[in-house]
């Protein structure tokens, strides 16, 4: 069976209502829409978020806070997560992405300390902290800030 062969079995897709097309099909004059009022016009409904006047849920809910738009994040990650390199490996920020130790690269990567290391890595990383410099280097590797 190929695409082009498929075929909906009878009673799966069923025609839509189609309104305003005379009274004899039961949705002529009015279309379903009511006699009056604002929703039976044409342009006619309220805005999202309209609660008839009453104080709406987006302006009665107190605001706190500032988001900056311009923020640097970065993903965090320890050290104790590149034991599973070779030695002797330049560990880049493509290369964490390719094993999956990192899902998604925002504005860039950062070294925490966390743990111990065992092997000596080259490893370049947009930010490092200073306790993951020490590990990195007690161990006989090299930490590269991009």
């Amino acid at each position: 069976m190929k695409l082009h062969e498929l075929k909906a079995v009878p009673g799966a897709t069923k025609a839509p209502k189609r309104k305003g097309r005379g009274t004899a099909t039961g949705q002529g004059t009015t279309a379903g829409r009511g006699m009056n009022g604002q929703n039976s016009r044409s342009g006619g409904g309220v805005r999202p978020g309209f609660e008839g006047g009453q104080m709406p849920l987006y302006r009665r809910i107190p605001k706190r806070g500032f988001t900056n738009i311009w923020r640097t994040e970065y993903t965090a990650l320890n050290v104790e997560d590149l034991n599973r390199f070779d030695a002797g490996t330049v560990i880049t920020p493509q290369l964490l992405a390719e094993a999956g130790i990192v899902k998604q690269v925002k504005d860039g990567i950062k070294i925490l300390g966390n743990g111990t290391i065992e092997k000596n890595f080259t490893v370049q990383a947009h930010k490092f902290s200073k306790t993951a410099v020490e590990k990195i280097e007690a161990a006989g590797g090299k930490a590269e800030v991009i």
